[in-house]
């Protein structure tokens, strides 16, 4: 995968794909096939800018449809790929650090809760503030 330049990332046994995660990490283009795929961490990782979306109908023009990729992007691609930080956000490092997996599940679940957007992830912020939601939620803990 380290040496190719498109990884091949159809559906899988999860609603999204671990391949995903592997072609990310090695710095390979994602070929996405998957019409209703829900992707991971979309904070971090801007899917449509790295990725190829081939829709399920249309694989057996893939060849044709990678082909037709200029070399400029795919240059462009593989240079955002190559960001230290896109790697980071696809991996559980022990001990956690600022913008790793961890953190973007925790981003993603703090979604969930009933707080003002201000203590959400920004588009371009890389760490989150946990402790800035109303002083009645903080815990001991």
């Amino acid at each position: 995968m380290q040496r190719a330049i498109f990884c091949l990332c159809p559906l899988g046994w999860a609603p999204w794909s671990p391949r995903l995660v592997k072609a990310v990490v090695f710095g390979c283009i994602p070929i996405i096939v998957a019409d209703d795929i829900v992707l991971p961490f979309a904070d971090a990782i801007p899917w449509e800018e790295i990725g190829v979306f081939v829709t399920e109908e249309d694989v057996p023009k893939l060849d044709m449809i990678l082909t037709l990729i200029p070399p400029k992007v795919i240059l462009w691609k593989q240079r955002l790929l190559a960001n230290p930080y896109m790697k980071r956000a696809m991996l559980f490092p022990q001990p956690a650090l600022p913008g790793d997996a961890f953190h973007q599940i925790l981003n993603g679940l703090a979604r969930k809760l009933p707080h003002s957007n201000s203590v959400y992830l920004k588009p371009g912020e890389k760490t989150l503030n946990w402790t800035a939601g109303p002083v009645g939620d903080l815990k001991p803990w």
